[in-house]
């Protein structure tokens, strides 16, 4: 998934995404000069989110 994926996943702006990932510690891997995150991982850090 890429940023703006990751943004409409969470109903988030793109820039809150970008401003938090590494805060937040979203699942976010660097390809180059990307950030890519998969759903899976994705959807294991929201499950966390839930016992924070």
């Amino acid at each position: 998934m890429t940023v703006d994926d990751v943004a409409e996943y969470l109903n988030k702006p793109r820039s809150w995404v970008y401003g938090n990932w590494k805060a937040e510690q979203i699942p976010f891997r660097k390809l180059g000069q990307s950030l890519r995150c998969r759903p899976a991982d994705l959807d294991r850090w929201l499950d966390g989110q839930e016992s924070a």
